[in-house]
């Protein structure tokens, strides 16, 4: 009877809007105020999830947690404190709405107007420049530099150039938002700018949001631009203090003419070589050819620079047991497990990945860990999680494969071609066709002139041919992987592998690049359970459809072209949140 009175008492007299509720969440009592939040008569015998969107549970876990709740009515925000009245089965509970409309008006405000800084960067710019005259530079100059400012302009942006590549944007959290929402138009307008080069002008944005001081807004800006170049810029990454976050990437890197970088990581490499005790070579887990190749180049140069390596070698599928073979039948390298090489080591070693920047994919993540000195060698587009403690850096996403990079190193670092052995002549080769689909795919001048000095230097083709053949069990399963592939909106074709075979990631890229062969395909996605339970996913595109940007969201990565995951759940789920992806994406 008690509680009874005290109800009646706070919502007659309550200076606000107030609903008592019982423990079924029916309204048993309001005050004359709650018409300010609910514009109906009679709320009385009403659910309180009905009216207010809040279940019984939530709001028994704000008053457990001391904390409030808001919901929005009538054009006004309200926060909700809620508290018991009594105690067992005959406690009620008390809702007190609290018009905070003002404050979050405000709240929303000061949000919108929240400085951000973007930095603007000209892609190959250089490139741009040496294949153009000194007018046309001058005039392609002047038309991107008003491109720029006329957008920055349209933003109502304060735009700084302070080199002839790069600007500096003054913008607001609400500008970001605009940007986001029109899927950041301007990257797409950069391209329509004429030049006498036979690629286009792109635009890589780097932009800092959330940051405590312009300081470190500053920093969050270059870290997302260095990410974007790191990814192969023509894109847009917006970091801010708890991610980032990835727009764009329509485009292919842009080849670079100039090998002089190579020739200087090369020098570089080798002395830090010939300065450390012990050299340690590792790849990915699941070596394949291009990350075992690359590893065998590497081994060549810091032999070549009076070393003895080694080189980490640990699980890998039966299409290099070929090539694994040749190597250990040679009997020139020292290949150990990774539990060995943590036993080897001191503080003056040296550990060379190839293959990948990812601690989480590479054979020994304890093993960089424990070393001071670590070089990073790798042609994937950059993730957010790279190697911190790297002191050489080799990555470019033009490259074809690790082992393009590795062979244009050897060609500056060896005194004479004929240094390089057969085995690793091959094994460098089929890397770069591996990861090329023997030329097809993502393959530059670069990349044949790589392949033509390794034929010179003693590679054979029918070696490498070898390495390819597949048995028939693996026929097979491509041959019905294909049959079987459905074709969705768009132009994708999304298929399954036979889980039959052993190999299910080569037997998925094998099937996925084929699927791009059939006319009207502009992207092809296959999965496959492998050994261990997980489903594994091969993404190819012909380049409308950025497939590496699809398989970051599902925890993989890999190029605009050629990508691919492994996740936890069966090959038909994987394939229905990806057509899922697609389609919301678009």
């Amino acid at each position: 009877m008690q509680l009874k009175k005290i109800e009646e008492l706070l919502s007659e007299y309550a200076p606000m809007p107030v609903c008592i509720v019982n423990s079924q969440g029916k309204v048993t009592r309001a005050s004359s105020r709650i018409t300010d939040v609910f514009k109906y008569d009679g709320i009385i015998d009403y659910d309180v999830f009905q009216l207010t969107g809040l279940k019984i549970q939530e709001i028994e876990v704000s008053i457990e947690e001391s904390k409030a709740l808001y919901i929005e009515r009538n054009d006004k925000t309200f926060k909700v404190l809620c508290s018991r009245i009594g105690e067992g089965e005959e406690s009620s509970i008390m809702m007190v709405f609290v018009d905070e409309t003002p404050y979050s008006k405000l709240k929303g405000l000061y949000n919108d107007e929240k400085v951000c800084l973007a930095l603007i960067n000209v892609d190959n710019f250089d490139v741009l420049s040496s294949n153009t005259s000194d007018v046309r530079e001058s005039e392609i100059t002047t038309e991107i530099d008003k491109y720029i400012r006329g957008w920055a302009k349209t933003l109502e942006a304060a735009v700084i150039r302070y080199k002839e590549n790069l600007y500096e944007v003054v913008l607001t959290h609400s500008n970001i938002e605009q940007l986001i929402e029109d899927k950041f138009a301007v990257l797409d307008g950069a391209r329509d700018i004429k030049t006498d080069t036979d690629f286009p002008v792109t635009l890589s944005m780097g932009i800092g949001m959330g940051g405590k001081t312009l300081a470190e807004l500053d920093d969050y800006a270059q870290d997302a631009l260095d990410l974007a170049l790191g990814r192969g810029g023509d894109q847009a990454v917006i970091k801010n203090i708890r991610s980032f976050e990835y727009y764009g990437g329509k485009t292919q890197s842009v080849e670079k003419g100039n090998k002089g970088k190579s020739r200087l990581l090369g020098y570089a490499l080798k002395t830090l070589i010939k300065q450390s005790s012990n050299v340690f070579i590792m790849g990915h887990r699941n070596a394949d050819m291009d990350s075992f190749g690359a590893a065998l180049g590497i081994n060549r140069m810091a032999v070549s620079a009076g070393k003895e390596p080694y080189v980490i070698l640990g699980h890998y599928d039966d299409q290099m047991v070929e090539i694994i073979s040749d190597a250990k039948a040679a009997e020139t390298y020292e290949f150990i497990s990774a539990e060995k090489a943590l036993s080897l080591v001191d503080e003056n070693s040296l550990v060379i990945t190839v293959d990948t920047h990812r601690p989480m994919l590479v054979e020994s993540p304890e093993l960089v860990e424990a070393v001071n000195k670590l070089v990073v060698i790798d042609h994937h587009r950059k993730a957010e999680d790279v190697f911190q403690n790297q002191i050489l850096s080799y990555m470019e996403s033009y490259a074809s494969s690790a082992s393009e990079l590795v062979t244009e190193m050897l060609q500056y670092t060896l005194d004479d071609k004929k240094e390089l052995s057969p085995v690793e002549a091959n094994a460098l080769l089929a890397g770069i066709m591996l990861d090329t689909n023997r030329f097809a795919v993502k393959a530059g001048v670069r990349t044949f002139e790589a392949a033509s000095w390794l034929k010179r230097a003693g590679a054979d083709l029918q070696v490498v041919r070898r390495y390819f053949q597949a048995d028939s069990s693996n026929f097979r399963a491509r041959a019905e992987g294909i049959a079987n592939a459905r074709i969705i909106e768009g132009g994708i074709a999304m298929s399954i592998c036979s889980s039959a075979t052993g190999n299910p990631q080569i037997i998925n890229s094998q099937v996925a690049d084929e699927l791009l062969t059939i006319k009207g395909i502009e992207a092809s996605f296959v999965a496959g359970s492998d050994r261990i339970g997980g489903t594994v996913i091969s993404a190819r595109s012909l380049g409308n459809i950025n497939v590496q940007k699809v398989m970051e969201n599902f925890g993989g990565g890999g190029h605009l072209n050629t990508a691919g995951a492994r996740v936890d759940c069966s090959p038909e789920e994987i394939l229905d949140k990806i057509e899922e992806f697609l389609k919301t994406s678009q």
